[in-house]
């Protein structure tokens, strides 16, 4: 069975404070609102983005344990960490616990301070190799994989994982004990299970279960997309962090506003149109100069289908917007469309 908001009363079990301080072996976070890592999202343009709009910490996308790839355009694009700020987390997925360590290694000989080991990612390209949630069915090697790891760095390791491999299966208790004995600094969890893919609506039972079987800060994750359900998440489970990955998509700002809300009580007003403008175009020029050409104009695409979901919701714009090829005839598309916008 699939938990969901109708089956679930998210009512605090008990009161507390919701806005608390994270630390992450020496880092101490500047507040417990983290971007979840995304394949082919969070680099570097959109962690610094994310960043700016007040995430405490942004994970970038998973990096394979495989070293024949680490030299490929892809890979060095996602190890590219030059001028960020904020601590730099980088994730690995992999199955041999050697090579994760060895991932690990060269991750931080570049620039990594924390290591985060997905064991969350339902993909199939990723659980035919038994990378990611398909570990959660052999804890053995989650514990081998996770002692390689935390033994071959000095910087905090921290774990990514789904609450089980299929809802008959629900073992994240059994995963968060074997992380915590072995040195996982903090535990991410993902309120369904591999099989549920990203169907359905989160539970957070089981994330309360593993938050009351654990003492390491535990970061609640999925459906998390408005300042209102970060705290019942936040009250419910007992997490110390929550994690937001899709609501943040062409809505950055959403780390502001949760921020906002758990200090104060008091929601923000939305940003005006200049100013979502201004993030977009921001994140648009960074993105081009960070991939150049034609890269950059591609990958673009994707966020600016996002940024625009809610003004153009017949997609007439973006329909247009796909098919440019250059920055240039990018920016002034954009410029002109916001120029429509504001006229109307």
């Amino acid at each position: 069975m699939i938990f969901s908001k109708k089956t679930v009363n998210l009512a605090p079990l008990e009161t507390r404070q919701i806005w608390i301080e994270v630390r992450i072996g020496p880092y101490q976070l500047e507040n417990n609102l983290i971007v979840a890592p995304m394949a082919g999202i969070t680099d570097r343009p959109f962690r610094q983005l994310c960043r700016r709009m007040g995430a405490g910490l942004a994970v970038s996308e998973m990096m394979s344990s495989n070293p024949k790839v680490w030299k490929t355009d892809k890979s060095m694009n996602r190890m590219d960490h030059s001028g960020e700020s904020g601590i730099r987390s980088v994730q690995i997925a992999g199955a041999d616990p050697e090579l994760m360590a060895q991932a690990a290694q060269f991750n931080v000989d570049n620039g990594a301070q924390i290591i985060d080991i997905n064991m969350g990612c339902p993909a199939k390209k990723v659980n035919k190799k038994l990378a990611g949630s398909a570990l959660l069915q052999y804890p053995q090697l989650v514990e081998e994989i996770v002692q390689a790891v935390v033994a071959a760095v000095d910087v905090p390791v921290t774990l990514k994982i789904r609450t089980g491999w299929d809802t008959d299966n629900r073992n994240g208790v059994e995963i968060a004990k074997i992380a915590e004995r072995n040195g996982i600094a903090s535990l991410a969890v993902h309120g369904r299970t591999r099989a549920c893919m990203y169907k359905g609506e989160a539970e957070y039972a089981t994330i309360r279960d593993i938050k009351r079987s654990i003492s390491i800060p535990v970061v609640a994750n999925g459906d998390i997309t408005s300042p209102e359900k970060a705290k019942q998440v936040l009250e419910y489970t007992g997490a110390d962090a929550i994690m937001i990955g899709r609501a943040a998509q062409g809505r950055p700002w959403i780390f502001r506003e949760i921020d906002h809300y758990l200090r104060t009580a008091e929601h923000m007003p939305a940003p005006e149109l200049s100013e979502v403008q201004s993030i977009l175009m921001e994140h648009l020029v960074n993105l081009h100069q960070f991939y150049g050409e034609p890269m950059g104009a591609r990958i673009a695409r994707k966020h600016v289908s996002w940024y625009l979901q809610a003004h153009d919701q017949e997609g007439q714009f973006r329909r247009v917007f796909n098919v440019l090829e250059t920055p240039n005839e990018q920016i002034e598309a954009l410029e002109q469309y916001f120029k429509t916008l504001a006229a109307n």
